[in-house]
């Protein structure tokens, strides 16, 4: 046990009356707040705690609120045990440990769980139609979506010709405001659920949950990102006709699907604006971690999904161009450095963390992660030159200078007589930067 686990312990036996605590280890995931599994005092608990750089002790405040409130709408939740602004520096969340699974592609693909997959679709509808009755807890966010998704794009000084696109038609195609509206989990997803061989045992997760359009919450379960390769629109595990027979069959009103997809589009995009803001994490070095580091370059998933759900772009194949890499037994020195060269060495590197052994999950998960931006970076080494230079040349023939150029050129409507002309490059980028950061991406079903 690390020195920081120590002392973690024995700030969680003080709040705990003194139980003796046993088991802690912290948990996989969770990109935002740490998650530690424990025991004490004969129960099994979990810990969310915000990390020391950015603690946020009102927002901790409102989590526990809601989730006694949803209990009480019939939503599964996580009994909370006991919360407040200072465990052992941060904010913190304690609450019971549920029975069950929460990382999706063995939720959508374990034997254990197949029987209940196929009913998950329907079931989550039920649950989010109570979720929609849940009073109001004083101090939930009431904004604009759209105000609330351009502002944290602008804030990067980054623009995106894909976002643009993005942000265009959800402006054109907006349904009308809502005249219901209610409490939105914000995260409500495969991944924020707990599932046991009888259902969902537990929607996990609170802390982007504010006031809004119902319709947000079941939009974004449908968002491509949390399918995890399943070609079942709703979190994976089924079509969207049966989470909104669920809806409806628990009183929710089911929207049409025009406004339905409406709000699938705005998730996919407010899902690259977060991936990018997770990144900005490790460029502003607030939190320099391969997971964050990692996360910059899943930006371009998103764009690609973008597409897709515009109607703009296909699943396609683009061959990994590390299986026609030059082996390391052939490739030519690089003088005046000795052999092995810079992609031998990364080859090697990944090799090893995609091979050894590993004490828990955690370290597992970052051994993936660390993996994965190593053969980016191979990939990087590889291509980056060459798509260099053809990205340039298709800014040119559209008369941009850059990215930022075309993606004024959007906004403005410049280029409206070339549309056709305009996505096709968006397209091209797209596949360019996929075929560096995750190619297999490019083939899943829309």
């Amino acid at each position: 046990m690390t020195a920081q686990e120590a002392a973690l312990r024995l700030a969680l036996a003080t709040r705990l009356a003194g139980a003796e605590v046993t088991g802690l280890r912290r948990l996989s995931g969770g990109a935002s707040r740490e998650t530690w599994s424990f025991d004490a005092g004969g129960q099994r608990l979990i810990l969310r705690r915000d990390p020391p750089a950015s603690p946020n002790a009102e927002a901790m405040a409102l989590e526990a609120a809601l989730l006694t409130a949803a209990a009480g709408a019939g939503v599964p939740v996580p009994t909370v045990v006991d919360h407040g602004p200072d465990l052992f520096g941060t904010p913190y969340l304690i609450m019971e440990r549920l029975d069950g699974e929460t990382i999706p592609r063995r939720i959508l693909r374990d034997e254990g769980l197949a029987d209940v997959r196929p009913r998950l679709a329907r079931e989550l509808g039920t649950i989010l139609a109570r979720l929609h009755t849940i009073p109001p807890v004083p101090g939930l966010p009431d904004d604009d979506p759209m105000d609330d998704l351009a502002a944290r794009y602008e804030e990067y000084a980054e623009p995106r010709p894909a976002v643009e696109l993005a942000l265009r038609w959800l402006e054109r195609h907006r349904p009308a405001p809502s005249p219901r509206r209610t409490v939105v989990h914000g995260d409500f997803r495969n991944g924020n659920l707990m599932i046991g061989p009888s259902g969902v045992r537990g929607v996990l997760d609170w802390e982007l949950a504010h006031v809004g359009d119902p319709v947000e919450d079941l939009g974004w379960l449908c968002v491509k990102a949390w399918r995890f390769g399943s070609p079942e629109p709703a979190g994976g595990f089924g079509p969207r006709e049966e989470l909104l027979a669920g809806y409806a069959a628990a009183g929710g009103a089911a929207p049409t699907a025009e406004t339905l997809r409406w709000w699938e589009v705005y998730g996919t995009l407010r899902w690259t604006i977060l991936c990018r803001h997770q990144a900005e994490r490790y460029l502003d070095g607030s939190e320099p971690t391969v997971e964050y580091a990692v996360m910059g370059r899943k930006v371009c998933e998103q764009e690609h999904d973008l597409l897709l759900a515009l109607g703009l772009t296909a699943p396609t194949t683009v061959p990994d161009p590390l299986g026609a890499a030059t082996p390391a037994a052939a490739a030519l020195p690089s003088p005046p450095h000795d052999r092995p060269g810079a992609q031998d060495l990364i080859d090697a590197a990944t090799a090893f963390l995609d091979g050894a052994e590993y004490a828990d999950d955690r370290q597992r998960f970052h051994a993936r992660v660390a993996a994965s931006a190593l053969r980016i970076a191979r990939r990087e080494l590889l291509l980056g030159d060459a798509h260099w230079v053809e990205h340039r040349e298709r800014l040119r023939a559209l008369g941009c200078a850059d990215d930022a150029d075309l993606a004024l050129a959007i906004r403005t409507g410049k280029l409206d007589h070339r549309r056709d002309e305009v996505v096709a490059t968006v397209r091209a980028s797209i596949v360019d930067k996929l075929t560096v950061a995750n190619p297999r991406h490019l083939t899943l079903p829309a």
